[in-house]
């Protein structure tokens, strides 16, 4: 039996999609009715990290968890416990390049560093994925590039080496299936760094139509994540950002073509097989 946490965000529905069908697969969610695109043979269980009375007739017969957290509180500290206590034999968990930054002390990236010490010294086997930013984050920007065309953003020059998200996914499903990855860690870009203005650009050209790079002072960037976040997240991702401002997440790992036998996925493609999320332009 897989487990699969986070079963309704960006990697999680993409790696439910990937399990092969002929696999035992379960799906926590808070809302089991929120979650779309699994096989009608994969079972889906309400579970909640804060809820330990949950974890314990969820982690039931399973051998294997993709473990996918939101940042702050101890979701993983009482989760691994719980799997521990059930016999889990291996967690593939999603975490985050940054860790590996010995300049990146941000809440974010202190947060991971501790849940991936608190995995390591579990006693179960691990696997630890660690992206770039997701190409889909650049989705924040659809709205304003449907109603006026413009792409806002801070820092518009910094270089990241972003990674499409299903390549993520399709590590982890290797990750949990396949022999080998016991105890290493993986991180995983995409093929180039590319900036905020470069994916301006491009998205201009599949769209077919003109779009404005507007840069954001740190005063409208805070503001503008804080209509979506805790204060705390929006000064840990202030402090990202600028540490990327400096080049700190423009370097290119080859992971994701050993694991896979093909080239990461380009922020052109995953862009382009989105389009319909920033508008077709005049196609």
């Amino acid at each position: 039996m897989i487990l699969v946490t986070g079963a309704t965000g960006t990697i999680g529905r993409e790696v439910v999609r990937r399990i092969p069908a002929d696999l035992a697969v379960r799906i926590m969610a808070r809302d089991p009715g929120r979650v779309t695109g699994a096989g009608a043979a994969v079972e889906i269980v309400h579970g909640d990290f804060s809820d330990p009375g949950s974890l314990a007739g969820v982690l039931r017969g399973v051998r294997t968890v993709f473990l996918l957290t939101n940042p702050g509180g101890d979701d993983d500290a009482g989760f691994i416990r719980a799997a521990r206590s059930a016999g889990v034999r291996h967690v593939v968990k999603l975490s985050a390049a940054a860790v590996a930054d010995s300049r990146a002390e941000d809440l974010i990236t202190r947060w991971q560093r501790r849940n991936e010490e608190l995995l390591r010294g579990s006693g179960m086997e691990w696997t630890l994925l660690r992206p770039r930013a997701f190409m889909s984050n650049t989705l924040s920007w659809a709205g304003s590039i449907r109603s006026d065309g413009v792409v806002r953003a801070l820092h518009g020059s910094s270089s990241n080496a972003c990674v499409d998200p299903r390549d993520v996914a399709e590590v982890a499903v290797r990750a949990l299936t396949e022999d080998g990855h016991a105890g290493r860690t993986h991180t995983l870009t995409g093929p180039e760094a590319v900036s905020a203005v470069e994916q301006t650009a491009q998205l201009a050209e599949l769209l077919r139509r003109p779009l404005r790079f507007e840069e954001l002072s740190p005063e409208r960037a805070r503001a503008a994540l804080g209509a979506r976040y805790p204060a705390d997240i929006v000064e840990a991702l202030l402090e990202s950002a600028e540490r990327g401002r400096e080049g700190a997440k423009a370097a290119v790992d080859g992971t994701v073509t050993a694991l896979l036998g093909r080239s990461a996925g380009t922020f052109r493609g995953w862009a382009g097989d989105h389009l319909g999320a920033f508008g077709n332009g005049d196609r």
